[in-house]
């Protein structure tokens, strides 16, 4: 595999879609990302971690590197305590998050995350709730990643995604930023 990579296994999902059912209206409290972002228009979100705006200084919001928790991410203990822990275990720190619902049918069509905020971040996949396998495409290389696994993938080249099943289909997404890079960003942050 060259787009992807399996980072684990096995992690009981239970817990992140009891936070979610918890919530009345979950998936119709944001609708940004479907509302502003023509190629995920069919994907709803819960946002969890996001851009710090205080940080634009006129900056396009693709090339902002900071992020910050946000309020409804509360709801979602478990979640954010993953996100955590994985960005710790990968010696780096926690990028933007999102829980990704696609329904039935529905896709998130072909696109390349662009910016300096991705260049530098890592994309991670897991996958919370597909009864098929959640089919992800990265140029040419199709991948099947099922239940309880956590899975990186290239963003910056063409990737699409898509729901064949008749469930939703459930992701938690959140992005790394690599120890190479916290380094150097920790350290323009403290000037």
């Amino acid at each position: 595999m060259l787009n992807f990579s399996l980072i684990r296994d096995g992690i009981d999902t239970e817990p992140f879609l009891s936070e979610i059912a918890a919530l009345d209206g979950a998936w119709e409290q944001a609708t940004g990302r479907q509302d502003k972002i023509r190629v995920q228009r069919e994907a709803l979100s819960i946002p969890l971690r996001g851009l710090r705006k205080s940080a634009i200084a006129g900056r396009p919001r693709r090339d902002v590197l900071e992020s910050r928790w946000t309020s409804g991410s509360l709801a979602f203990p478990h979640a954010r305590r993953f996100i955590q822990s994985a960005a710790d275990s990968l010696g780096g720190l926690p990028g933007r998050a999102k829980i990704v619902n696609l329904p039935p049918g529905k896709r998130v069509y072909p696109h390349i995350d662009r910016g300096a905020y991705y260049l530098v971040h890592a994309r991670f996949h897991l996958v919370l709730r597909s009864t098929q396998g959640s089919m992800l495409r990265v140029d040419e290389e199709t991948q099947c990643l099922r239940n309880g696994e956590l899975w990186w993938f290239d963003n910056n080249k063409v990737h699409e995604a898509w729901n064949d099943g008749d469930e939703n289909r459930i992701h938690l997404i959140f992005d790394v930023l690599p120890a190479a890079h916290s380094e150097s960003f920790l350290l323009t942050q403290a000037l």
